[in-house]
């Protein structure tokens, strides 16, 4: 093998790697006040497309107003 083919398959790594932690970059942007929750479900239950849709939704979801 050449080494170009390492290298594309590095960068597809990569950018799977980044298309797979999405739910958590956004938790982390809009500081999140679950972030942490938010990382471990992407983590752990991210491979299935239910863990990936609700770890996407709870981080786009807005933040719960503090009570007074």
């Amino acid at each position: 093998m050449k080494v170009w083919t390492y290298v594309l398959a590095a960068i597809f790594a990569l950018a799977a790697l980044f298309v797979y932690m999405i739910p958590t970059v956004i938790a982390f942007r809009n500081k999140h006040p679950k972030k942490g929750a938010i990382l471990l479900v992407n983590l752990l239950l991210g491979v299935t497309v239910l863990g990936y849709v609700g770890a996407m939704l709870w981080a786009t979801a807005p933040a719960p107003l503090p009570e007074k």
